[in-house]
């Protein structure tokens, strides 16, 4: 049997800091004010001081920004762009994480946009999802609009960027703290710029607001001579434990944790190191707990179409990629479902992906899913399971690399922090 187990006090004693915290700096402004205000007018006569959008105290429950899990009512949410998507250079990061049979398409295209009819569709099938979230209640954000065509040079590589089509990858709420990840892609590098004005946003509202270390993303993140040939030598290499990126600096894509109240999963993955988890395990304990799982996949970049948790211990559990540490959660007392095979044809292009999409599914509550309306199966085994689908035709934008959970950052989900892992 599942047992929850509800705590006071929110996020690391976020309530009891914050408070203190706000009276702590009003009482010491309020003395420098006084002591310096003599000496200061003249000066601020000549030199007057203009702050367009000013930082203010709020209290906890006013802060926009706040989530402790995957199924909690959604409230508010960011939905990523399509606009001006790029195609990766081809690199040695690129080629670890993308099919075999794709590589001649970024190696022609690399650096260039996507195909424009097909980004004209994604960017259509986005604009109807973002439709349907406002109908269902909630109320959608959305990232700056960039060239992503620009070529930028740094100390360690020259790039062009990628997009803003994956919020999910760039951005973790826990709590009533926004993280920003590193990344790990030299195509990505640049990515947070087009969610800074939101987060700034955030952050004046009253959010915490955190930028893990960036990689410089020199030639010693990555395995120059990771020898990728075939899946069979994927499959090899994911055995041995071997990824693309090295242990040089810490690298995480936000997309490879998943959450469950006061317990973190996270795989280690072609994006995210082992450096890059003990910084996020070190920065949230001990009200968090990070738990590293791992699974048979020949190519892990990113959990979420591989486990993903939809409720209460409750979890979708891909079978192709089984967990090795499932019996952990069966014995917590979770319910683990097998979710169906897809149903996306073979031709159809998943450039950066696999079928499993279909999995990548964003719970609106404990009750309601938004789903792809192409995947029959997958509905029926929701609606098997009491919940109901809102279902959303995003299979353009599926070739970009994500369905609905990648393509969202839940910014604000009503609930309160639960132990569901004891």
């Amino acid at each position: 049997m599942l047992r929850v187990r509800c705590l006071r006090g929110g996020s690391r004693g976020a309530e009891a800091a914050h408070l203190i915290g706000a009276m702590v700096g009003r009482a010491v402004s309020g003395w420098v004010s006084r002591a310096f205000r003599s000496t200061s007018s003249s000066a601020a006569a000549q030199l007057p001081l203009t702050v367009d959008e000013p930082v203010t105290d709020h209290a906890p429950e006013e802060c926009p920004v706040s989530a402790y899990n995957e199924w909690d009512p959604l409230e508010e949410v960011i939905v990523g762009r399509a606009e001006n998507a790029c195609v990766p250079p081809f690199t040695v990061e690129v080629k670890a994480n993308t099919y075999e049979k794709y590589w001649p398409f970024y190696q022609q295209y690399g650096g260039q946009t996507f195909p424009k009819d097909h980004v004209k569709k994604a960017v259509a099938e986005i604009e109807e999802m973002c439709n349907i979230l406002q109908h269902e209640g909630v109320t959608v954000r959305r990232p700056e609009p960039i060239d992503w065509s620009l070529e930028y040079r740094t100390p360690d590589f020259t790039s062009t960027g990628m997009y803003a089509a994956m919020p999910r990858d760039i951005l973790i709420v826990v709590g009533n703290e926004i993280i920003e990840a590193p990344m790990a892609w030299r195509a990505r590098f640049f990515e947070y710029r087009a969610y800074r004005p939101l987060i700034k946003e955030y952050f004046r509202r009253g959010a915490k607001w955190t930028t893990a270390p960036k990689p410089t993303m020199s030639d010693d993140l990555y395995d120059q001579d990771y020898p990728i040939r075939t899946v069979e030598d994927r499959h090899k290499l994911a055995a041995q434990g071997k990824f693309v990126t090295t242990e040089f600096e810490p690298c995480f894509d936000a997309a490879d944790f998943i959450r469950a109240g006061t317990d973190i999963f996270v795989q280690r993955s072609q994006v995210t190191n082992f450096m890059g988890i003990e910084w996020m395990r070190r920065h949230l304990s001990p009200t968090y707990k990070i738990h590293i799982i791992s699974f048979k996949d020949p190519n892990p970049m990113h959990i979420d179409a591989t486990f993903n948790i939809i409720g209460p211990g409750l979890v979708l559990s891909n079978p192709d990629r089984p967990c090795r540490q499932i019996d952990m959660f069966k014995k917590a007392g979770w319910t683990v479902v097998t979710p169906p095979t897809p149903l996306i044809p073979d031709n159809h292009p998943l450039w950066m992906s696999s079928k499993w999409l279909s999995m990548n599914v964003l719970m609106l509550d404990e009750k309601r899913v938004m789903v792809d309306a192409n995947e029959m199966t997958i509905q029926k085994m929701f609606e098997n399971l009491g919940i109901n689908t809102i279902k959303v035709n995003i299979r353009h934008a599926n070739s970009l690399g994500g369905g609905f959970h990648c393509w969202t950052t839940d910014v604000r989900r009503r609930g309160s922090l639960q132990s569901y892992f004891l």
